[in-house]
């Protein structure tokens, strides 16, 4: 702060002291307290995420399961709601609650009002986003579960991304890791290069 204050130093140098507050109860049955499924979370999707008060199902809302490391439900957040076929995130947001509720994973789940679940090219592009974004705040991204209708064609009324294999998720240590664009590809062959070099370089100083 300056040494001799302005008038309205008041206003200029407030700061705020904020608090955590749980908005509600959401009793789940015991089979449910394990998330380690898909259809364990459209399950808990079902209980308590529709009978929230702002969950409007004409329009996408994302929500983000938080879990412990036992893979146990410790609340969920609504974390926006979009349009119709649209919906706005970032990690930022999506990431808070998980952080302060001391998450070991989280589990990403929106709707389609259309009722077709099958995941569009921005759900995968978000999907790999968060994950790496996960894999730097050690907060593990387990899956991303899309809810739909079901229809005689598609018994299931959910897709699940780890399941189509985009991302390593629950349970599963086959799954294939998340591609590396060209770019990273080069800037890590170049990182191992220079690592090679120095370490010849090392070795030649030393020989006698």
């Amino acid at each position: 702060m300056p040494r001799k204050l302005p008038v309205d130093w008041v206003e200029r140098y407030i700061a705020r002291e904020f608090k955590v507050v749980a908005l509600r109860e959401c009793p789940v049955p015991k089979d449910l307290r394990l998330c380690d499924t898909p259809s364990d979370a459209v399950e808990y999707w079902r209980l308590n995420v529709v009978t929230n008060p702002y969950y409007n199902s004409e329009c996408e809302c994302l929500v983000v399961l938080i879990l412990n490391s036992r893979r146990h439900i410790k609340g969920h957040q609504l974390v926006t709601i979009g349009t119709m076929d649209t919906i706005l995130s970032h990690p930022r947001e999506i990431f808070r609650a998980a952080i302060v509720a001391s998450a070991a994973a989280i589990v990403l789940m929106h709707n389609h009002p259309s009722g077709d679940p099958r995941p569009s090219e921005a759900d995968i592009k978000i999907t790999r986003e968060l994950a790496r974004a996960g894999e730097l705040l050690r907060i593990e991204v387990l899956d991303h579960v899309i809810v739909g209708q079901a229809t005689p064609q598609r018994p299931k009324d959910y897709t699940s991304l780890f399941e189509l294999g985009y991302f390593v998720g629950i349970g599963s240590h086959a799954c294939p890791p998340l591609k590396k664009s060209k770019r990273e590809q080069a800037s890590i062959l170049r990182r191992s290069n220079r690592l090679t070099k120095r370490h010849k370089q090392h070795d030649h100083r030393e020989a006698p």
